[in-house]
């Protein structure tokens, strides 16, 4: 457990304050004035900051701003003898969790120590959880490309480096720049995602940097832009290579100062933001064709990071497959035989993993079977491809070969037995879905010879 810091320039009020606290079992650091405060925060790991208004060398507020800046993870109570209403308000707003009035009452103080902490520990154990979750959906798979990609992200998580990562659409680009920020020391900041392919040209500038109050016509507040919100986070770029020329210009300068000025504003802001960058674009290509900075790409592409396709690793559908169908409601009672599962590897999936997710989606509303068969995989897979009618048309060849009778009965028992397997041999239920009355459908059943489970 992290220490509590208590930075107050009355030396009685800190010794009576440090005393209370080791009664009650916390490590208790304590600071004269915010310099050395801020210097013991550098050193020492602290989950709560109690500090003081009115303090030598610079004032409680800036101290609070600097806690706030550069550890948002501990939690501060403002203290003051001289408090008012809107002091007490703007302390909250810059980031302080609680405010207190002096003469100090114990009492009051303890328990916004234990809510402090309360809420520090739970952010703690949501970093952890995040460092811990099992698979996200496209970082799922034990073949050989997923293992070097999820040993690349573990190694680069490590550090502040930038990562580019490349790769088709739906093969988890932001999965994996949420799980570089969920592994690294900025777990607990914000991770902030932006469609750079979305954003027109006009307005790239205001949601990237920010904007002040009547910068432009629809200007009505200050708006913080997304690097700012990212402050001590992680900024991903999604589609980096679909902004145009002139945001480039601008981007790589706040990268490679990590400091700008809102639009219509005069006043620099600092941030401190790990950018992760992705696309699914050849960006060598794009700066042959003068589409992309050459310099930016050198900035971005410190780490690369190549996500595979889906058709790279045939032997993780499986495995991806009965994960996305284990999510959804029922999921978990419902299975994909055998002879799907094969069905699902031998297919392209040229939308990747973004593909076969929806696509187990729609067979598990569509079908209500409880092992999916092969056949309902292949029929939605028809559909979806557009090619019904080639496979209507290649069964058609196969029953030309037999006479008209054995033709219509090959058909025919071959339509009921889809039908059967896709209601778990329901014979009302099928019954109802082909038209024909559940008596009718058992003779036919017993002219075919179909057996349940068959």
């Amino acid at each position: 457990m992290g220490a509590i810091l208590v930075i107050d320039d009355e030396p009685g009020i800190r010794a009576t304050v440090k005393d209370i606290l080791e009664d009650e079992g916390y490590r208790t650091l304590t600071a004269e004035d915010g310099p050395i405060g801020l210097d013991l925060l550098r050193r020492e790991s602290v989950d709560v900051v109690i500090l003081d208004v009115w303090l030598p060398r610079m004032g409680g507020i800036d101290v609070l701003k600097a806690i706030k800046a550069d550890h948002p993870a501990a939690e501060t109570i403002v203290v003051s003898g001289h408090a008012s209403i809107d002091m007490a308000v703007n302390a909250v707003k810059l980031g302080a969790f609680d405010f207190i009035e002096k003469p100090l009452s114990i009492e009051r103080l303890l328990t916004a120590v234990r809510n402090a902490r309360a809420l520090s520990d739970l952010r703690l154990e949501n970093a952890r959880l995040k460092r811990t979750t099992i698979e996200n959906d496209d970082l799922i798979g034990s073949s050989a490309k997923m293992a070097e990609v999820r040993e690349l992200i573990e190694q680069s998580a490590r550090s502040d480096a930038r990562v580019l990562i490349t790769g088709e659409n739906g093969t988890g680009k932001e999965l994996a720049a949420r799980r570089i920020h969920e592994l690294s020391s900025r777990a607990t900041g914000p991770f902030i995602a932006v469609n750079c392919a979305a954003m027109p040209d006009t307005l790239i500038e205001s949601e990237l940097f920010g904007h002040e109050k009547g910068s432009f016509t629809d200007a009505v507040a200050r708006r913080k832009g997304k690097f700012e919100t990212a402050h001590t986070g992680t900024l991903f770029l999604d589609e980096i290579a679909d902004m145009s020329l002139s945001a480039q210009s601008k981007m790589l300068r706040a990268i490679q100062e990590m400091r700008f000025e809102r639009l219509g504003g005069e006043s620099t802001i600092e941030v401190d933001v790990r950018v992760v960058a992705a696309t699914n674009k050849d960006l060598r290509q794009e700066i042959a064709a003068g589409r992309f900075r050459e310099d930016l790409f050198f900035r971005l592409n410190v780490i690369p990071l190549r996500m595979p396709a889906l058709r790279e690793r045939p032997e993780d559908i499986a495995r991806l497959a009965e994960f996305f169908l284990g999510r959804l409601v029922g999921g978990a009672d419902r299975r994909l035989s055998k002879s799907a599962v094969e069905a699902l590897t031998t297919h392209d999936w040229p939308g990747n993993v973004r593909e076969l997710k929806n696509f187990i989606e729609r067979i598990s509303v569509m079908s209500d079977e409880e092992e999916i068969s092969a056949e309902t995989v292949e029929h939605f897979i028809a559909r979806a491809d557009g090619k019904a009618p080639e496979i209507i048309k290649d069964r058609l060849d196969i029953l030309s070969e037999l006479r008209l009778s054995e033709a219509r009965e090959a058909f025919e028992r071959g339509y009921l037995l889809h039908n059967l397997r896709k209601h778990g041999y329901n014979i009302a239920r099928t019954a109802e879905t082909i038209g024909v009355y559940p008596s009718n459908l058992h003779a036919k059943i017993k002219k075919f010879g179909i057996e349940a489970g068959e």
